[in-house]
Formats: C-alpha cells, sequence, structure tokens
C-alpha cells in the first residue's frame, strides 16, 4: 500500500522527497527498498488472483456486447460454486475478497407491493393440505402457483403466471398474459402437467396436489375442473398471508428482481409489449430451471436435482 502511494504522487513531488517526508512522520521506507519492490516480480498469490479476477469480471462486467451475464446475479458464494462446476478449484474467502475489492455485488431482492390475485368469496374455498410445509420427496407431489404484475414501458400492466415444482424448485409451467383472466392460469397447469407426464413416462408420478392462494382465479369453478381433468388435487392457503404460499412467493420474487427489474440482464429494451415480456421470461425460466444454483440443493441447478432422481428411480 505504501508503495502504491508513492507510486501515484511520485510524479509529481518524486520518489526521495516522498520517502524523506514519510520516514519523517514514522513510516520508514527508503526509495532502495521503493525500486526493489517496484521491480520485483508479482506473487504466485497475486498472478493468481489477477487470473481469478479476469474469471469474474467475465461474469459481473458486460461483455463486448454490453450485457451482462445472468451469473452477474449471484453473490459471492453463488459465484464460488459456479467456479468449482466449472473445474476451478478456490477458496470461497477468495470469491469473496476479490468481488468485495472490485465493488461486485449479486442481486438484491425487493418487496412485492401491488396485490394480484384477489378473492371471491362467491367461489368455493378449497382445504389446505400443505399448511406451510413445502416439502417434498418426488417431483410432481406438490406444485405451488401464483402470479404477478409487470409494468409495461406503453402503459399498463402485463402479467406472468408461474407452477413451481416444490421438490427442486423447477419452474414447471408459466403463462405470459395482459389481462388476469383464468384462463392464462389454466394454461401454466396445462403445461406442467404436460411436463410432468413427458418425465414420468406418460403419466403422472403420483398423486399431486396444487397449491395456490385464495386468488379468484385459482377458486374458479373452470380452474378446478382443469385440475379435476388432470387428476391434480387443489390446496388453498389462507386470505391475505404470504407464508401460506411462501415458495411460490419466493419464486416470483427472484423472477421480478432478475428478469423484469431495470439493469436485468435477461432485458435488452423496455419492456414495451407482450411479446417483450414472452421474450425475457422464456430466457430467463430456462435459465433458472438449467443454470441457476440452488443453495438448498448443494448449489445445483433444478433440472439437474430433477434428472438424478429420475436416473437413480430408473
Amino acid at each position: 500500500m505504501i508503495c502504491a502511494f508513492i507510486a501515484s504522487v511520485a510524479p509529481a513531488f518524486g520518489v526521495v522527497p516522498e520517502c524523506r517526508a514519510l520516514s519523517g512522520r514514522g513510516v520508514a521506507i527508503t526509495p532502495r527498498t521503493f525500486h526493489a519492490r517496484r521491480s520485483r516480480p508479482a506473487s504466485a498469490r497475486a498472478r493468481r488472483d489477477a487470473w481469478l479476477t479476469s474469471l469474474l469480471r467475465g461474469i459481473f462486467e458486460p461483455g463486448p456486447d454490453g450485457r451482462r451475464k445472468p451469473e452477474s446475479l449471484y453473490g459471492a458464494v453463488k459465484a464460488w460454486g459456479h467456479l468449482r462446476r466449472q473445474g476451478i478449484a478456490v477458496a470461497r474467502c477468495t470469491v469473496e475478497r476479490l468481488m468485495r475489492a472490485n465493488g461486485w455485488r449479486g442481486n438484491v431482492r425487493g418487496r412485492r407491493r401491488v396485490r394480484t390475485t384477489v378473492p371471491d368469496p362467491a367461489n368455493p374455498r378449497h382445504p389446505d393440505l400443505v399448511n406451510r410445509d413445502f416439502r417434498a420427496g418426488r417431483p410432481g407431489q406438490l406444485l405451488v402457483a401464483d402470479f404477478t404484475y409487470v409494468p409495461l414501458a406503453g402503459g399498463g400492466f402485463g402479467y406472468a403466471a408461474f407452477v413451481i415444482d416444490a421438490f427442486a424448485g423447477t419452474i414447471a409451467g408459466w403463462e405470459c398474459s395482459v389481462s388476469k383472466t383464468t384462463g392464462f392460469v389454466q394454461r401454466a397447469i396445462a403445461q406442467a402437467a404436460a411436463a410432468l407426464r413427458r418425465a414420468a413416462g406418460g403419466q403422472l408420478p403420483g398423486p399431486v396436489i396444487h397449491h395456490s392462494d385464495a386468488g379468484s382465479q385459482y377458486t374458479s369453478l373452470r380452474f378446478a375442473e382443469t385440475l379435476m381433468l388432470a387428476g391434480i388435487a387443489p390446496s388453498v392457503g389462507s386470505v391475505g398471508d404470504a407464508y401460506d404460499n411462501a415458495l411460490a412467493e419466493t419464486t416470483i420474487g427472484l423472477y421480478k428482481s432478475e428478469c423484469t427489474a431495470d439493469g436485468s440482464p435477461f432485458r435488452d429494451g423496455p419492456i414495451a409489449a407482450l411479446a417483450n415480456l414472452e421474450k425475457i421470461t422464456a430466457a430467463w425460466v430456462h435459465w433458472y430451471n438449467t443454470g441457476r444454483l440452488m443453495h438448498r440443493l448443494g448449489l445445483r441447478p433444478p433440472a439437474e436435482a430433477d434428472r438424478d432422481y429420475w436416473t437413480a428411480r430408473a
């Protein structure tokens, strides 16, 4: 640090006067020491730090096209896991130190402020079969669902519905719309049911529960018929309590902060129309399922955890 300071002011004051001034204030250093330190080859640690910094820079800073990678959303732990999955042996504390030194930080989620699902007192309420226990022993055992709003640049809102498999957190179905009609959440659950059947060889892998909040879209007769025809049992949490659908709320929080927020690596301009929303949502869901590392999965992506389950079962 002292040598770096002398080098920064030497063009204006000279090395010898600076060393003399510092020595007079209790920082003993000679010009010979300064020049010897400056001409000394970089240490092995410094060379390795420079190499690791270049790798991290490729993650956290824009490339030649001006776009950042989705992994730029990672904090230190997931950045460390990302490097290790590429065969780079590095300590977590080293990644933390280099990120701190360069001012690189992961994504920070905000709070949802607009309520999108509103209950309809006229619709029947299904029982809560989950009771805030979102653990699942196999894919398809528990599906949780919710949808959120996205402001459009031209005015108004778009909406994105998600169906999440609680086993590994995989987004099994999703749909975007410019209206909050029941039909668009029906299409999301139809996608999820079809994906489960494909993975399990043509039929649902066992009893399936679909859990949601008490929004009118999820308690309507049309949606209940969709679940019944798909062979899925409905479950509804209490009114106005986010904890009763916490897994879906968490996933939507990630979607809002990682995909649709200003500065997101998935955005290439304003979200002006439904087509823009569908484009970035499709890209984010693909990365979320196949690339995003999850703490609860041992820093693996959801699709890998699902694949390991089906491989072991086969």
